[in-house]
């Protein structure tokens, strides 16, 4: 028996939070990056063909095709992204380099690029760096920008010293700008993991709380639909508790409430969901082939908590309900009335003698007042 996540996949977690903050958006989240993306090509675009309105801004000659060709690639890049509708971080690594490789040309099409074309105009790819890439992307866009600056100023500046203090100060700012906002942007990832943290989890033991559970049964009640399987809840009430916490206290509750729910990630499968709903009751759902094999999981759970009376002895009653899901079941809904079972067969272990488990029948029981 393998050791469970304590908080269920169908949640979102400090791994979701990095493939969007850091390694890049997901599948929702990247449709927003690509049309944020799209937007800012056209809006580069068009401020740089501006330049195509005023005279004496380009260099004579076949320049100005050039230029009018790097602005239409831009228009085209976004169309592209556009229709995808979608990044990830290879494809605005890439459209960071080209940004890159755009503005030097540019630069090299225009009489005075310290004027028309300065390199504040990479801000464009400083900020889609900062935001979307990491690892060698970010640190290649970063050796970039002095390069692309050595370039583009060298025809504005006669004497290689006052060009090399230019390229440095302007390499430096861009530089430290995107570098500040990778800094932000990991803050936010921090705030938004440790936020989802707390929202998704039982802050004393660890567990996944009401939310996750929700979440993860209807994860696991959606999987038993494809495979054909059956959905086991098993409710588990620590008997005598009250007692306990009030011959020992409350640190000594909270202590055996810590080794329980320890014993019990120990003990359950990796795809279950093992979730405190509020004081000393729990919840555990998982895939099972059958009434037998969902009692034997009750069974491995109430001997979990005896192990975990090592100060204070400690068992629970445990209450069983399995169910087979039919596809046009509301998975939410569905787990909720599975539990609903599950609790009442638990209140029928209470009732006849506590430390055992008790297999609910198939009725599906009206939702008891103040119960779970």
């Amino acid at each position: 028996m393998g050791h469970t996540a304590r908080v269920p996949a169908a949640v979102p977690t400090t791994t979701d939070v990095r493939r969007w903050l850091v390694r890049g958006p997901g599948p929702t989240d990247g449709r927003t990056a690509a049309r944020l993306i799209a937007a800012l090509l056209v809006v580069g675009a068009a401020l740089g063909s501006l330049n195509l309105l005023v005279d004496g801004v380009l260099r004579p000659g076949g320049t100005r095709w050039v230029y009018a060709g790097a602005m239409a690639l831009l228009v085209s890049l976004a169309v592209v992204v556009r229709v995808r509708d979608r990044v990830g971080p290879r494809l605005v690594a890439v459209l960071v380099l080209v940004g890159d490789l755009v503005y030097v040309v540019v630069a090299l099409s225009i009489t005075d690029p310290v004027q028309y074309a300065p390199p504040l105009m990479l801000l464009f790819c400083a900020f889609s760096a900062a935001w979307f890439l990491d690892g060698w992307p970010l640190r290649a866009h970063l050796a970039v920008v002095p390069v692309a600056c050595w370039l583009a100023l060298q025809a504005s500046f006669e004497a290689t010293a006052a060009l090399a203090v230019q390229v440095v100060v302007q390499s430096v700012i861009l530089d430290v700008t995107t570098l500040g906002v990778v800094w932000l942007r990991r803050q936010v990832q921090r705030l938004v993991a440790d936020t989802e943290r707390l929202s998704s989890t039982d802050p004393l033991t660890g567990l996944a709380n009401r939310r996750s559970l929700v979440a993860g049964g209807d994860r696991l009640w959606r999987q038993a639909q494809r495979d054909g399987a059956s959905v086991a809840a098993c409710v588990l009430d620590l008997d005598r508790f009250k007692e306990l916490n009030d011959e020992h206290g409350h640190a000594a509750g909270d202590a055996v409430l810590q080794a329980v729910a320890t014993q019990l990630a120990g003990t359950v499968r990796p795809a279950d969901v093992l979730a405190r709903t509020g004081g000393e009751e729990m919840v555990v759902l998982g895939l099972v082939r059958g009434s037998a094999d969902a009692r034997q999981l009750g069974e491995r759970l109430r001997a979990a908590v005896q192990r975990a009376g090592d100060r204070h002895p400690v068992t629970a009653s445990v209450g069983v309900a399995v169910a087979g899901p039919h596809p046009d079941d509301d998975p939410q809904d569905a787990v909720r009335k599975l539990i609903d079972r599950a609790d009442l067969a638990m209140y029928t272990a209470k009732q006849t003698g506590r430390d055992r488990v008790e297999l609910a029948d198939g009725a599906v029981p009206r939702p008891r007042v103040g119960g779970s």
